[in-house]
């Protein structure tokens, strides 16, 4: 998948794209619906925006992303994406009059034969672009505009928001009905505090900043390392929170690889929320830290058996 950064200087080759457009926080299936419907003989594309528009106009507001912009790219390449038109939202494309926006970012810059939008597509200065709106423009400018309807799940719409209450409570199977796949966290491993390894459990640690933070405890997961010599498929059990039994206080993720040994600092991971095990505890003393993890892991790899 080629990834592009603006809209001017696109190369010929990934011209006449058919193109879904949004943020695609998450990539569920209300977005896998809409990408559906830009398959055409034309290669496949993403218009999205970064930062998350939310994030530009309210910069001090509780972080609310499902995925971070690499966790959205891998999971598009999934899909068989072609071309990721990752446009920079920033003061010029906040103040982009809708029609100009429509001209010379998706038809002069970007070249587009067909652009996918949801029914609840806004776009332009102030959102006052709708999907209506930009159908119109298109036929103007030489692009196709198709309108994709709103899915439901059982009785209500699929949307990020509902996807983070779902997650939030500790109902990470719930989330993944209305995605379509397993909520994952993907990201760099850096360095912690070791404790993990002391105690017989290396862990991989990772940051959640910038992240809508699910139900703090512990989740039986599946793991892709991305990167690395070791990279490939494994099964694991991740404490996401603050580690009350040492007085942490910056919530991360912690994930112990079953029968993993090796070193992977430096290598990207994706971790994938299966199931809720527990909330988050505080022990009296360290035995009884280590029994609860053994258990943690026996109930982990019973429920991985089955998935």
């Amino acid at each position: 998948m080629q990834v592009f950064k603006d809209w001017n200087g696109i190369p010929a080759q990934a011209r006449g794209t058919s193109v879904a457009m949004g943020n695609f926080d998450g990539v569920h299936l209300g977005h896998q619906s809409v990408i559906g419907l830009a398959r055409r003989a034309a290669p496949l594309g993403i218009v999205t925006f970064e930062p998350h528009p939310r994030e530009f106009f309210s910069p001090g507001a509780a972080p609310f992303r499902l995925m971070n912009a690499e966790a959205r790219a891998n999971r598009l390449a999934k899909l068989g994406v072609q071309h990721l038109f990752e446009l920079p939202f920033d003061a010029v494309m906040a103040a982009f009059p809708a029609e100009a926006f429509a001209r010379e970012v998706l038809a002069e810059g970007l070249g587009v034969s067909h652009v996918v939008v949801g029914a609840d597509f806004c776009f332009g200065a102030g959102r006052k672009g709708t999907a209506a709106d930009l159908r119109a423009m298109g036929q103007r400018m030489g692009f196709e505009v198709t309108i994709a309807d709103l899915v439901q799940h059982g009785n209500r719409e699929v949307s990020s928001t509902a996807i983070r209450q779902a997650l939030a409570v500790g109902n990470p199977r719930e989330a993944a009905a209305m995605l379509g796949h397993l909520h994952r966290i993907e990201g760099e491993v850096v360095h912690g505090e070791k404790r993990g390894r002391d105690l017989g459990y290396p862990t991989a640690n990772m940051s959640v900043q910038g992240l809508h933070l699910p139900r703090f405890g512990v989740y039986a997961v599946k793991v892709d390392i991305l990167t690395g010599p070791q990279a490939g498929s494994y099964l694991g059990a991740a404490s996401l929170g603050v580690r009350p039994q040492f007085g942490g206080a910056v919530p991360n993720l912690e994930t112990f690889i079953f029968d993993f040994k090796g070193d992977l600092y430096g290598h990207h991971l994706s971790v994938a929320l299966v199931d809720y095990l527990r909330p988050e505890m505080k022990f009296d003393g360290l035995q009884g830290l280590l029994d609860q993890m053994a258990a943690d892991c026996e109930k982990a790899r019973g429920i991985l058996a089955g998935v």
